[in-house]
């Protein structure tokens, strides 16, 4: 470490640990179940894990990580597998580039897809909007739809250890989609509780019915 390493801000060594500091996890679910297998596969798919070779992979080293990467290697030596959690410290910064750089491309991925289908949500509004369905079923039906949005949002973003630029896009397209929900839901209100004029299709009805009392 030089010395000019040892005069950066607080801030900036902790940033700098934190890239440094990483888990290799190698686990292998032979003997055990399917259901255990598959398990494996959520659980580091889920952290965002990128493999080196089969059944080897890195993660952050990360508390909220190794204590769920703990966790897991329980699991597979109680159900008959092996498992292997080891700390290291990448200190060649090419090395360590690269690998951040995986972890960038896979959630940037991740948020391009939620970026390609929210346009959807906006336009299911708008064309409900247009045609005047701003009923409760049609409010709870994009609700539905945005809690979705929102529950996968919030999966990427806990994989998404090094801050991927495009995360910023989706977070303020997700919050442009939850004040389009506000506005849906108060047209609903506002249709539903507006007071009855005596006009439209109900009137016409009532029309009709006296006219028949009235046929020479």
């Amino acid at each position: 470490m030089t010395g000019d390493e040892d005069n950066r801000p607080g801030p900036q060594r902790e940033e700098s640990a934190a890239e440094d500091a990483w888990l290799l996890v190698a686990v292998s679910t032979a003997g055990g179940a399917d259901s255990l297998r598959v398990h494996v596969w959520r659980k580091l798919r889920g952290l965002g894990a990128v493999y080196v070779q089969q059944s080897v992979c890195l993660l952050p080293d990360r508390p909220p990580v190794a204590g769920t990467v703990r966790k897991l290697a329980d699991k597979v030596r109680a159900g008959g597998g092996t498992a292997r959690c080891l700390h290291l410290t990448l200190t060649d910064p090419v090395e360590r580039g690269k690998l951040i750089g995986e972890f960038r491309a896979s959630v940037t991925a991740e948020y391009s897809e939620v970026l390609e289908r929210l346009p959807a949500f906006f336009a299911e509004i708008e064309t409900e909007t247009a045609k005047g369905h701003t009923t409760f079923a049609e409010v709870e039906e994009s609700e539905a739809d945005l809690a979705r949005f929102e529950a996968w949002v919030a999966k990427i973003e806990a994989r998404d250890y090094f801050a991927a630029p495009i995360g910023a896009e989706v977070r303020a397209e997700l919050e442009r989609a939850r004040k389009a929900m506000k506005a849906f839901e108060a047209a609903a209100l506002a249709a539903e509780t507006a007071p009855h004029t005596g006009t439209g299709r109900g009137a016409v009805q009532l029309g009709a019915v006296e006219g028949q009392g009235h046929r020479p």
